[in-house]
């Protein structure tokens, strides 16, 4: 078995392994799908006995006949009975498997390095979680109780057909290599068009979300054309990988199957005319006749579900792919931090492992303390609150908070004792009260007293529902100023103690800016503050701070000398005043 082929039968058995906690509903599913194949099967040799005992005798008692007909009237209805039980028992297990399916793999994305959603598209891993997981579904519903029913009918007949007359048996039988051949050959080129039918499926999704999120973008420099012409090219691409897959099912599936059933019936009927008068029986003939045309169903039934075996074996691979891959690590000192000292020591980072973003970064903050960060864009501003964070792991160097390495402190201790407001804040399509309470258990006097240390209330109060107003996708209501004051308004329901500002202060009127300085230098004697700067307005009265430059920190102090050092900090401060002026003018 080769590595392809061993990796095949691992994430087969893997995705199996998930229905093993409803294996009672299993068993029953198997339970009745044994006893109505067993029904289906019976019918031929009770047709086989009219004939042989009754029909060839000229011999037909009413009652008997009657009976026979009864008989076989309520063994179908029973088959039929069975069989809508035992679909019913697979589709239970199918469902409970697709939701632990889905909820493991929502869990690891989770908990995924935030790394990972910088490289890989979204779409690809909303794709994994909804299309891939659907197709495994199928396994269950289709695949499994498919195959389950067309091997249970094979044996049974394979039985029968034993019983009747071993010869013509052995030679129905040589049916059976040659469909394991041609399933073999099925299964070596249908893997990889298979894959890729899946990666051309995850990337229309990925183009769509784009297409989306950015239609503003789109339509404002007029690229609906090209857009349209890379979904258009993308789906042809699918739209062929799926042609090859139907062509390949349209060769060797049915149609072969069906040539091989009919030249193994042809031999059937030459055996019979060779030994008629000495071997067999008409009625034995009937039923050879009716098992085969039976037996050629079950096994183009088998081969057919090679396709949908074979995307959900691509689909477990996408699915426990991202299952395997690393997790977001953390320590496991789990006292909450006391302080809000940070020392960052010989602090590197690479996100690529070839250029490092961050050199040798040094400081020593002590806490409540308020610490700006100023630098031109691509200077590391955003990538050292993200390593603050602990959003990504330190290529070297160290961050300590209370003297304890970042490493070593567990995700909760990170996530309460450290907070962003980032500069692009995320707003949930729920009410302005879940979007500031975040699932905290917060009383909502504390929630007013902090919309009215924002400033707002006036936008609260001017909402049909107040507080309890949805807002739409991502805040498609609200100004960038006002999502920056709700994500504001998280932080401070419930102060950490290290408050981390990317920008925050970006995109708020003068008036606004003005009321957040006022809420800073409040906070400051309470929590350690790092202000990541665009308007040096903010950072005037901070404690320290830092200029970075390609990385490294070229100078540092508080606004008055860096002002008198007249260097990098003086000319960006100076650039801004005059464009400032310039404005006002």
């Amino acid at each position: 078995m080769n590595k392809s082929q061993q990796n095949w039968w691992l994430v087969l058995n893997r995705l199996l392994h998930y229905g093993k906690p409803w294996k009672r509903y299993l068993l029953f599913a198997i339970g009745m799908l044994w006893v109505a194949v067993i029904i289906e099967v019976s019918g031929p040799l009770l047709i086989t006995y009219f004939i042989d005992h009754l029909v060839s005798k000229h011999q037909i008692p009413g009652t008997l006949f009657k009976c026979l007909i009864g008989v076989v009237i309520v063994l179908q209805l029973l088959a039929a009975f069975l069989h809508y039980w035992q679909v019913f028992f697979f589709n239970i297990v199918s469902i409970n498997v697709i939701q632990k399916l889905r909820t493991d793999l929502m869990e690891v994305a989770l908990y995924q390095p935030i790394g990972l959603y910088d490289k890989k598209p979204i779409g690809q891993i909303i794709s994994r979680i909804t299309n891939d997981t659907e197709v495994i579904k199928d396994l269950y519903v289709t695949v499994f109780a498919t195959v389950l029913r067309s091997t249970i009918l094979i044996v049974t007949m394979v039985v029968a057909m034993l019983i009747l007359d071993w010869r013509m048996a052995l030679l129905a039988m040589l049916l059976f290599p040659m469909v394991l051949i041609i399933i073999i050959i099925y299964q070596h080129y249908s893997t990889p068009i298979t894959r890729q039918v899946k990666n051309y499926l995850a990337d229309i999704n990925n183009s769509f979300n784009e297409a989306i999120n950015g239609m503003n973008v789109i339509q404002q420099f007029r690229q609906q054309e090209r857009f349209r012409k890379k979904i258009k090219k993308i789906s042809r691409l699918h739209y062929l990988a799926r042609m090859q897959t139907l062509r390949l099912d349209g060769c060797l599936l049915r149609p072969l199957l069906n040539l091989l059933s009919t030249l193994i019936l042809c031999g059937l009927l030459i055996l019979f005319n060779l030994y008629i008068n000495n071997i067999f029986k008409i009625g034995v003939l009937y039923a050879f006749i009716t098992y085969l045309s039976r037996l050629n169903e079950p096994l183009v039934q088998f081969a057919a579900q090679q396709p949908v075996i074979q995307q959900a074996i691509v689909s477990g691979e996408r699915i426990f792919e991202l299952m395997d891959s690393n997790k977001q690590k953390y320590g496991i000192d789990n006292l909450p931090l006391t302080s809000g000292s940070i020392i960052l020591d010989k602090l590197n980072f690479s996100y690529d492992k070839k250029r490092n973003i961050l050199i040798d970064i040094n400081v020593n903050i002590p806490s409540c303390n308020f610490v700006g960060i100023v630098g031109y864009t691509g200077s590391g501003k955003s990538t050292l609150a993200n390593l603050l964070m602990g959003y990504y792991p330190i290529t070297s160097g160290n961050i300590y908070f209370d003297n304890r390495p970042i490493n070593q402190l567990t995700h909760s201790v990170l996530r309460n004792g450290i907070a962003m407001v980032q500069q692009e804040p995320v707003i949930l399509a729920d009410s302005l009260l879940v979007n500031i309470s975040l699932g905290r258990k917060i009383k909502e006097r504390i929630i007013w007293q902090v919309l009215e240390q924002v400033q707002l209330i006036s936008l609260v109060n001017s909402m049909s529902h107040g507080i309890h107003t949805k807002l739409g996708e991502q805040g498609s209501n609200l100004s960038s100023g006002q999502k920056q004051l709700l994500s504001l308004a998280r932080v401070l329901v419930e102060l950490p103690k290290i408050i981390i500002l990317d920008e925050a202060t970006a995109n708020i009127d003068s008036g606004t800016e003005q009321a957040i300085q006022k809420i800073l230098n409040e906070l400051r004697h309470n929590t350690t503050l790092i202000v990541i700067a665009h308007r040096f307005s903010t950072i005037v009265k901070a404690d320290n701070i830092l200029v970075l430059y390609q990385g490294k920190i070229i100078e540092e102090g508080n606004h008055k000398k860096l002002i008198s050092n007249k260097g990098y900090y003086s000319q960006m401060y100076q650039f801004q005043q005059a464009k400032k002026n310039s404005i006002n003018q």
